[in-house]
């Protein structure tokens, strides 16, 4: 591998470092039928979880569902924009590998 080569995948592997911490401080929202809403960082750690309460008194299991309903919608956020942003980088460096 040549000088220029190496320039170019240090520049790369630092782009991919930023946009990897800046994946991981974006906060996604998901929801689940207007009842639940949960904020979760692209880290994967829920940050908070909102229910509306009319639904809460009616029936707990349905809000329990729809907790994970949620949680897995923000999660499947997470994984598309971490597959749409670091998969910017495979391609295009012509190292030959």
């Amino acid at each position: 591998m040549n000088q220029q080569q190496m320039m170019k995948l240090r520049k790369l592997q630092k782009q991919m470092e930023e946009a990897q911490a800046k994946l991981e401080e974006t906060v996604f929202t998901g929801t689940s039928g207007g009842v639940v809403t949960v904020k979760v960082k692209g880290t994967h750690e829920v940050l908070e979880v909102s229910i509306d309460p009319e639904a809460a008194k009616d029936d707990i299991e349905m809000v329990q569902d729809m907790i994970v309903i949620a949680i897995n919608d923000a999660n499947k956020q997470i994984e598309a924009e971490s597959a749409k942003v670091m998969g910017g980088f495979g391609g295009g460096m012509g190292f030959g590998f």
